[in-house]
């Protein structure tokens, strides 16, 4: 794990990674056809928390907690990869993938603003600017002339996805805070297997047992968003951050959205939306004035949980 990649195979690795990350929201669209949302989150943090311990054995990079480690992998676990993971899966139901993953990338919107009042972290003009252009954005996307406000599950669909992305922002803001003792590498086996606890348990309190339509599709999109969606990604972006500038990365990842709504417009045939596409450029130009306008160490963090 202390080894660098070459910038080639570092570059083809983050391209794999924000592929996945990009069509695992298609992906988890065409999940929830066969299953509810949160077993579908359960099962797909259990198969990745597998993988994952599998990987770090076999890079001798598992290590158990310390103590000053502790708060931020219940937080990492709880905010994000509970409640951010089962929110965006039920807002999904209701929200087409495209737009989805859109509300789910305005996350750094969020954390901008916050850092700068709780962090002491400083509102430079391109920070401003930024955030002004991403809320923008958002304000063209819900459009009070074209939202439908009258559709009940519209509203409460994009209320989920708002609120997955503030947990995310929270979680994220904890992260920049905390003063690190394992890597966050070493620590994410365990915020996953947390998750899987917390999220199986919502589920039988919530779903109840799961009555799942098992078929081949199945099989291979859990797979593809436990292996690819999580265990993979995280091992592939340590790797990334090792070897590549965090201003790469931090710029590099905001392609997943993108990726996102062509793969929702290709594979699901949701429609071309002119509003939603320009929204989506708005927020990623917001989000990159941001993180250029920013600082190094936020820009890593900023990656780390992306």
């Amino acid at each position: 794990m202390n080894q660098q990649l070459s910038r080639r195979s570092a570059l083809a690795l983050f391209a794999t990674v924000i592929f996945a990350w990009g069509f695992n929201w298609t992906a988890a669209k065409l999940t929830l056809q066969s299953m509810t949302p949160l077993w579908m989150t359960a099962i797909r943090a259990g198969l990745a928390a597998l993988v994952l311990l599998l990987v770090m054995l076999a890079t001798r990079s598992l290590r158990i907690p310390k103590r000053g480690d502790v708060p931020v992998v219940c937080s990492i676990a709880l905010l994000h990869m509970t409640a951010f993971a089962a929110l965006m899966a039920l807002g999904l139901q209701f929200v087409p993938a495209g737009r989805s993953i859109v509300l789910g990338y305005t996350t750094p919107l969020w954390v901008t603003p916050a850092a700068v009042l709780l962090l002491g972290e400083r509102l430079t003009p391109a920070r401003t600017v930024g955030v002004a252009l991403g809320l923008a954005g958002l304000a063209v996307m819900f459009n009070p002339l074209t939202f439908d406000w009258a559709d009940r599950r519209a509203l409460i669909g994009n209320g989920l996805l708002l609120l997955s992305a503030l947990c995310w922002a929270i979680s994220i803001l904890h992260t920049r805070a905390h003063q690190w003792v394992s890597t966050p590498f070493q620590l994410v086996f365990w915020e996953v297997l947390l998750a899987t606890v917390v999220l199986t348990l919502l589920a039988i309190v919530f779903e109840g047992w799961p009555q799942i339509a098992w078929s081949l599709k199945l099989l291979l999109l859990l797979a593809y968003g436990s292996v690819f969606g999580v265990a993979l990604a995280y091992w592939a972006m340590a790797m990334v951050n090792r070897s590549l500038p965090a201003v790469t990365t931090s710029l590099g990842v905001l392609a997943t959205p993108v990726v996102g709504v062509v793969s929702s417009m290709v594979v699901l045939g949701e429609p071309f939306s002119p509003p939603l596409l320009a929204a989506l450029a708005m927020i990623i130009g917001g989000i990159m004035l941001g993180t250029v306008g920013g600082n190094k160490r936020s820009a890593a963090q900023a990656t780390q949980r992306a």
